[in-house]
């Protein structure tokens, strides 16, 4: 299993993240991508991944939550860390109309630079969208052809965006919010829509901690050893066993973000 997106840097790990990425490897995951949310985060996501060479990776970005306070040069800092070999996406980045915890112009602005960069530096995209999926896929429509893959993270979109983002050849990143029955609904009824080719698995550690967990964890903070509870859930959805649902998110992320996994 390759757990795509983890926000590893969080302070909810400081205690004990190195037992955190042992407990990953215990469950047989072979690879952890660390979410990069701004300039900072990005730069501690490359650091960690120095760290841990051929198994955590990274991508680098700013999230529509800090777009408000990007610095005047954090493009050139972006491209600066995509240059290590351990970064394999722009990201996370995208627009969240939800919160607005920036303004939508800057959220516009800033998500359309690093479109643009991943364009250029020939990346994937790692994308957020939360209540602003029109602006933000035709933010994204006339790049689409131009960039290696676009990533659709945490997705809970309805049906019709689901099925706009399939048409368009995203990979989609299914989360624990597939085991709660209360808000994931949506979501349950439509995942089994999704191709095996464009799916990907992801914890989003350390939030959206599966509801299916038992005995339920003390903690309420998720973590990347709960994926398999992700895998059982989308394998009952889909109708298709956890191995199948294994083998080929493996192979889907080893090619959008470019890794070779050594058997674990």
């Amino acid at each position: 299993m390759i757990d795509i997106g983890v926000n590893l840097t969080n302070t909810r790990f400081d205690k004990d993240r190195i037992d955190v990425i042992a407990r990953a490897k215990q469950v047989n995951i072979s690879a952890m991508l660390v979410t990069g949310t701004n300039v900072e985060e990005s730069k501690q996501a490359v650091s960690l991944c120095q760290q841990y060479p051929d198994y955590l990776y990274s991508t680098a970005g700013v999230h529509p939550h800090d777009a408000d306070r990007v610095d005047k040069n954090y493009l050139e800092i972006l491209d600066k860390l995509a240059q290590n070999d351990c970064v394999k996406a722009i990201g996370e980045c995208g627009l969240d109309f939800n919160r607005n915890f920036s303004t939508p112009e800057n959220q516009q602005r800033v998500f359309s630079e690093q479109v643009i960069l991943a364009k250029q530096l020939k990346l994937p995209l790692f994308l957020h969208q939360r209540d602003a999926f029109e602006p933000w896929f035709n933010i994204l429509k006339p790049h689409i052809d131009d960039i290696p893959a676009l990533v659709s993270h945490c997705f809970t979109g309805n049906e019709n965006e689901l099925q706009q983002c399939l048409e368009a050849g995203f990979f989609i990143g299914i989360t624990g919010w597939v085991c709660d029955e209360r808000r994931g609904q949506a979501l349950r009824d439509i995942v089994s829509l999704i191709p095996l080719e464009q799916l990907l698995i992801e914890t989003d550690a350390p939030y959206l901690t599966p509801r299916t967990i038992r005995p339920k964890p003390k903690s309420s903070r998720n973590e990347p050893s709960y994926l398999p509870h992700v895998v059982n859930m989308l394998s009952e959805l889909i109708g298709c066993s956890k191995e199948e649902l294994i083998q080929q998110t493996t192979i889907n992320s080893e090619k959008v973000f470019n890794l070779r996994i050594k058997d674990a």
